[in-house]
């Protein structure tokens, strides 16, 4: 529609949700099974506004240049910038940070690039493992849940998940280079959805009682740098630019 491709998926659900999701905008529309695509193409149009500016944002949005893990270079953690200092040496390979303006990697002599990133990625995992479970402790009291798993992984469309049946969240190892409170807004985020499951006015009111920031939260969270290898923003900004052009000569043609 406009330019602009749409994944159309058929759920046992009563209403229909329409998402724009990160890195290149993405369209997804969840329908019910019983709503026709023409509904669906109608709802569509009605939100184009709102569809093409998620994916400015979302073409806009900073992006760090492909890392190479060698010293000198610019890495996030805990929402700051440090630098980074690799050095080699025939010792268990860690990461840490011995002042506010470098972290220092330690690796074994002759290590490469891969090598090099593992050890990264080991540390950023350690340091997001010790700063979750505080945080999903503080708040069960308090909206009276009980997560009874929380696990790590690094996802390209989603910043946490939930599985309301497992009673597990799932936290996005990008979140230790962000702000902690931007973490605490996911782990909220996460857990409100052991109260309810979808995104509906109920979701929001809980998330109002019990972090009443959390928009600011994720605007801040959103506008946060992300990382080029996760989401290929060269192709994506491509790609972004034909569908402006070919929107732009629709409008033009269709006057």
């Amino acid at each position: 529609m406009n330019g602009i491709n749409v994944d159309v998926i058929r759920k046992d659900t009563k209403n229909l949700h329409l998402g724009v999701y990160p890195p290149n905008g993405r369209v997804r529309a969840a329908a019910p099974l019983r709503v026709d695509d023409e509904a669906v193409r109608l709802a569509v149009i009605s939100k184009l506004t709102w569809i093409r500016r998620q994916q400015r944002r979302f073409a806009e949005q900073e992006r760090q240049s492909k890392r190479e893990y060698v010293s000198g270079e610019s890495h996030y953690f805990n929402g700051c910038r440090y630098l980074l200092d690799v050095v080699y040496q025939a010792v268990t390979p860690q990461g840490v940070i011995p002042n506010h303006t470098h972290i220092v990697l330690t690796v074994r002599p002759g290590s490469g690039r891969a090598q090099r990133e593992r050890v990264m990625l080991a540390w950023y995992r350690r340091e997001l493992r010790a700063a979750g479970p505080p945080r999903v402790a503080k708040w069960e009291p308090l909206m009276q849940v009980q997560v009874r798993e929380w696990a790590i992984k690094q996802m390209k469309t989603k910043w946490g998940t939930c599985n309301i049946e497992a009673g597990r969240i799932w936290l996005n190892l990008e979140l230790i280079k962000k702000p902690p409170r931007c973490l605490e807004y996911i782990v909220v985020h996460e857990m409100v959805h052991l109260l309810e499951r979808r995104h509906n006015d109920h979701f929001i009111s809980l998330m109002d009682r019990y972090l009443s920031s959390w928009r600011f939260l994720r605007d801040e969270l959103n506008r946060e740098p992300l990382a080029h290898e996760e989401w290929g923003i060269e192709k994506f900004r491509r790609e972004f630019n034909r569908e402006q052009e070919v929107a732009s000569l629709l409008v033009h043609l269709l006057g």
